[in-house]
């Protein structure tokens, strides 16, 4: 009993959530599976300019999660109605088209005004909400929000890369 207190009393704040898995019952406490990993949490999106990026990041999530790296996806329909599907339809969408295997979560409200409790948290920290789909925010092993990069950041750039790297 002691080691699940100190446990509940050290994770990091940026991953002291509670998320259901994408059309799923099952709820994760993000602390409990991902204390002590890079995580890379993204805003997705099935129906934008940028859901190619779906490639890249399971392309990141494939080479180094042996490493200690995760990607986290939070679909999301705040921005032109891009993701208006049921979890279900995203899930089978994500799959089929993309291949995806890396950790889906429950659609989330992330813009400025209306976001879940997990992105105004990462929005305190960074400053930034995401203003469209494919916002990713980098956080270190400790839990720490180290970084947030925008839409327009390819997740095989340098930059990523470069800053992934780092904190493996």
């Amino acid at each position: 009993m002691t080691n699940t207190l100190n446990a509940a009393q050290e994770c990091a704040s940026a991953l002291d959530f509670e998320m259901r898995r994408l059309a799923s019952d099952e709820t994760v406490r993000l602390c409990d599976a991902y204390a002590g990993k890079v995580v890379l949490m993204v805003n997705t999106a099935s129906k934008c300019g940028f859901t190619g990026q779906y490639e890249g990041l399971e392309a990141l999530y494939d080479k180094y999660r042996e490493r200690g790296f995760v990607v986290l996806g939070f679909p999301s329909n705040d921005f032109a109605n891009q993701e208006p599907g049921s979890e279900e339809k995203i899930q089978e969408f994500c799959r089929l088209t993309y291949s995806v295997e890396f950790p889906m979560f429950e659609k989330s409200h992330v813009k400025k005004g209306k976001a879940s409790p997990l992105f105004q948290y990462l929005a305190a920290q960074t400053g930034v909400y995401p203003k469209w789909n494919f916002y990713k925010f980098l956080i270190n092993r400790e839990g720490d929000v180290v970084r947030a990069f925008s839409s327009m950041t390819n997740p095989s750039s340098g930059k990523m890369v470069k800053a992934i790297e780092a904190l493996l």
